[in-house]
């Protein structure tokens, strides 16, 4: 089998990338600008690179002639929520417009592959406390440019497994963390700062944004594991909630890294790490996806705390090294 996994040096995607190879299945992924991101650094040689413009729509119409694949991972986007009200419309034109640039591509090339769209929980936004657990079918009422790009994903999958009959599973994951998680997420970020204080790189100061919001956190392991059952086993045409089933306050996440860390912290809140609006409470109901795949979480998320702020003392160390 050949899978492509569009954004496969992100966070996610390098993942996926990892879980596909334990599943001996051969792994194309898009890159741009030559650019390979240290993600990937330990498949070296595992891997088929393309450099691909998602945007520009004779870039994705030579990639699928080249690879001609059995699935499709569509995990490339603009994810971080701050940038989208930074800048709203670039968010929405790289998110919406590659997928209509992927989808019309599979029309005309391998319109019988198989192709996940992968959402996000952000796209529920603001979801009333009567309403939680949040199931498949609540109100999308999104509270970021991000989210509306992937409110608009969602729906542009659907319809063109309506309109054109392609095999399209959409997931809507919920928060997922994990090593190789960029800093600019919320628990990354105070990992990173965790590791820098213990290296002597930074004074014992812990800058954080909101700590009072709830999400339903997973391991990334655990959420690719479950797109490749979206499409081995998913219904197309649906769209599935990836979720625990489980809330962490991001300030009891915070107090757990501070736990395995080796020195006393100060924490002080950052007015430029508060967002104009926020999701305050998001808990997801993954009934229909346990059903349909037998899926379930298998990593505790103190295990994926650990295993974060681990991943950071290797980098940090790491680069010490290099500098020294």
């Amino acid at each position: 089998m050949r899978a492509l996994v569009t954004g496969i040096t992100g966070f996610a995607g390098s993942h996926l990338a990892d879980y596909l190879l334990s599943q001996g299945v051969e792994v194309w992924g898009t890159i741009r600008w030559r650019s390979l991101s240290a993600n990937l650094a330990h498949l070296t040689g595992k891997l088929h690179l393309v450099e691909c413009d998602l945007r520009d729509s004779t870039s994705v119409g030579s990639l699928l002639e080249q690879v001609r694949p059995d699935r499709i991972f569509h995990l490339a986007a603009q994810t971080f929520v701050p940038t989208s009200f930074h800048a709203p419309a670039e968010t929405f034109i790289a998110n919406t417009v590659s997928q209509i640039n992927l989808l019309e591509a599979v029309l005309r090339v391998c319109p019988e592959a198989r192709t996940l769209v992968s959402g996000s929980s952000e796209e529920y936004g603001r979801v009333l406390p009567e309403e939680l657990p949040v199931k498949e079918t609540n109100p999308l009422r999104p509270l970021s440019p991000y989210a509306v790009s992937k409110a608009a994903q969602d729906l542009l999958a659907y319809q063109y497994h309506q309109s054109h009959g392609l095999y399209i599973v959409r997931t809507r994951a919920f928060n997922h963390e994990g090593p190789r998680r960029a800093e600019v997420f919320a628990l990354s970020s105070f990992a990173k700062q965790i590791a820098e204080m213990e290296s002597g790189l930074r004074e014992p100061v812990l800058l954080v944004g909101n700590l009072d919001s709830k999400r339903d956190f997973l391991d990334v392991r655990d959420v690719v594991r479950g797109y490749w059952l979206a499409l081995e086993l998913g219904e197309p045409g649906e769209v599935f909630n990836i979720a625990s089933g489980h809330m962490w306050r991001i300030g009891d996440a915070l107090d757990h890294l501070l736990a395995l860390s080796k020195v006393r912290v100060e924490v002080r809140q950052d007015p430029a790490r508060l967002r104009p609006s926020d999701v305050l409470l998001m808990l997801g109901d993954a009934t229909n996806f346990r059903a349909r795949t037998g899926w379930t979480p298998e990593i505790p998320f103190e295990q994926t705390l650990r295993d974060l702020l681990d991943d950071w003392r290797a980098h940090i160390g790491s680069q010490a090294k290099t500098s020294g």
